[in-house]
């Protein structure tokens, strides 16, 4: 029971300061705004079928948007020292680690939640709402999971900013193919049978890269 009193009051910690500074959500949500505007000028020339490039677009805005705000996730904490306080107290580590993976999950949430509306009206496209919204959430889980831990890794390095993208995308490689897949078959409303490969790929990655990370992270925070 203690264990979820740490985890929630981690969470309630990183909600309470991201609504009062909205440094994280506001460059996210600029960000994804202008990747979406970029493209729709570009495939306007262009005039490509969006419901075959469409989800790489989605996906290439959530993906760089969300680094943004996973940058900040330890930044913070890294830079006034209160990381070193943290480690101290009787915290457990998968608490903390649980705490900041939910806070980006749900700030990387609301930035999604803004970006796909924006989507469906800037290229007039037709979705299917509720299996593409799971699947959208099913491919945040596990870049919640892995952003999270690698950056506390690269919190502690000098080029932080730098390194955080680095160490990232060689890892989501299978989750960003698996989601564009999936999100290409919910965009052109194909049967769960022609991408039911991709979804357990996306499944079997969340489940095995949220436990690795909340298993090493003690191990990472304590380096």
């Amino acid at each position: 029971m203690n264990f979820f009193r740490q985890l929630f009051a981690i969470l309630a910690k990183e909600l309470a300061v991201e609504f009062r500074t909205r440094e994280a959500l506001s460059a996210m949500l600029v960000f994804a705004l202008l990747v979406l505007v970029i493209f729709n000028f570009a495939f306007e020339l262009q005039g490509i079928d969006i419901k075959i490039l469409g989800p790489g677009i989605l996906w290439v805005a959530f993906c760089f948007s969300g680094i943004l705000g996973l940058g900040r996730s330890f930044a913070r904490e890294r830079d006034k020292g209160s990381m070193d306080g943290m480690l101290l107290a009787p915290v457990d580590r998968g608490a903390i680690y649980l705490g900041k993976a939910a806070a980006n999950f749900l700030f990387i949430v609301i930035m999604e939640a803004v970006t796909l509306p924006l989507f469906v009206i800037l290229f007039n496209a037709s979705v299917e709402w509720f299996p593409l919204v799971g699947y959208i959430l099913l491919g945040t889980i596990g870049f919640a999971a892995v952003g999270t831990l690698l950056s506390a890794i690269a919190a502690s390095t000098r080029m932080r900013e730098v390194m955080l993208p680095v160490l990232l995308f060689p890892v989501l490689i299978p989750l960003l193919v698996a989601s564009v897949k999936i999100t290409q078959g919910a965009f052109q409303n194909l049967p769960l049978s022609d991408y039911q490969g991709w979804l357990n790929l996306l499944i079997a990655y969340d489940v095995i890269f949220l436990v690795v990370a909340y298993l090493t992270f003690e191990f990472v925070v304590e380096e």
